[in-house]
């Protein structure tokens, strides 16, 4: 009668193996909800008839239907508990498995993307968190290097302490090669 049906809908989450997950018992979480409603109505009535006849033989029953009223609220909080964390990593490993198939493609387009933009080499859009200020950057050669051409087809020749005034997508990879550097102004 007091608090049976709470601790039957424990034991069933006990009774179910590590990755099984029972069907979520809203019947028994309805009964346990009616009879918590039933015993603080008998424990209000029973309080205002104590206080106002002065019965104090009625305070250990109002305090045993209390306890049954604290037990089924931790009851149902243990179930509630158990069952969604239960479920949230049953979903996070369903989910786990979309979100890297979603992460996968979507590295693909971005890709594609980036090598669409930018000529031959595309450019890489994920480098810079802010965007560069300008699209040509002012650069010295440290070393020599040759003939470089950029994307209007003009030929440049890269000579020791030379300086040239570039698009900066073109310029990066000669930069972090030691080839080039960046003249701050």
């Amino acid at each position: 009668m007091f608090c049976e049906k709470a601790i039957e809908i424990i034991r069933e989450l006990h009774r179910m193996g590590d990755g099984q997950l029972p069907a979520f018992n809203e019947d028994g979480i309805r009964q346990v909800l009616e009879e918590m409603k039933a015993l603080y109505e008998q424990n209000q009535s029973d309080v205002n008839e104590a206080k106002s006849e002065g019965k104090s033989e009625l305070i250990p029953t109002i305090k045993f239907r209390h306890c049954c009223l604290l037990r089924n609220q931790r009851c149902i909080a243990a179930y509630l508990y158990v069952s969604f964390f239960q479920r949230q990593e049953t979903n996070w490993t369903e989910d786990g498995r979309v979100m890297l198939e979603w992460f996968n493609q979507y590295k693909k387009s971005l890709a594609t993307f980036m090598r669409s933009l930018g000529g031959e080499e595309g450019l890489d859009i994920t480098q810079d968190m802010k965007p560069p200020k300008s699209l040509y950057i002012e650069v010295r050669c440290l070393k020599d290097h040759g003939e470089f051409e950029i994307d209007d087809g003009t030929i440049i020749l890269l000579k020791k302490n030379s300086q040239h005034f570039l698009p900066r997508w073109k310029c990066e990879q000669l930069i972090r090669q030691g080839v080039l550097e960046h003249i701050m102004s």
